[in-house]
């Protein structure tokens, strides 16, 4: 499984703490920065990301902002991309089974790392169910973004 990651500088902690996690569990990461803490700019940390997930380079993308709610807004405006932001462990696995979402984004001010790596197990080992139910749902969002 390969995932790609970006943060922020808001993030870029909880970044590299989460980077270990999925590489001792065997995962391939896509890291697009940000390399630092100096200030910069969420939008251009989630385009890459999801550009990653939308051409297949990346199965799954995670990203990272100081309280998760940037980068959700920035990917859920790309077209193909369903972005949650996430903390707690039920809704991680409800919004993969439910909405077989692609993306995950986090707070990296908000939640602890313990939690996050949680989080992120539980999105990245949860299969979308595929019920027919929960695909009319997810045909009637991508018809939301030809609006």
């Amino acid at each position: 499984m390969t995932i790609a990651i970006g943060a922020d500088h808001g993030g870029f902690h909880l970044k590299q703490v989460i980077i270990c996690h999925l590489k001792e569990q065997g995962k391939e990461v896509l890291d697009f920065g940000t390399y630092s803490c100096d200030s910069c700019d969420y939008p251009d940390y989630a385009v890459p990301v999801c550009e990653a997930v939308l051409s297949g380079q990346a199965d799954f993308g995670i990203l990272i902002c100081g309280t998760g709610i940037g980068m959700s807004i920035s990917a859920n405006k790309i077209p193909g991309i369903r972005c949650a932001l996430l903390g707690d462990v039920y809704s991680a696995k409800a919004t993969r089974l439910h909405n077989d979402t692609n993306v995950m984004a986090l707070g990296g001010r908000v939640v602890g790392e313990g939690l996050a790596l949680e989080l992120v197990d539980a999105f990245l080992g949860t299969e979308f169910s595929g019920e027919a139910r929960h695909m009319a749902r997810i045909n009637k969002i991508a018809a939301l973004e030809k609006r």
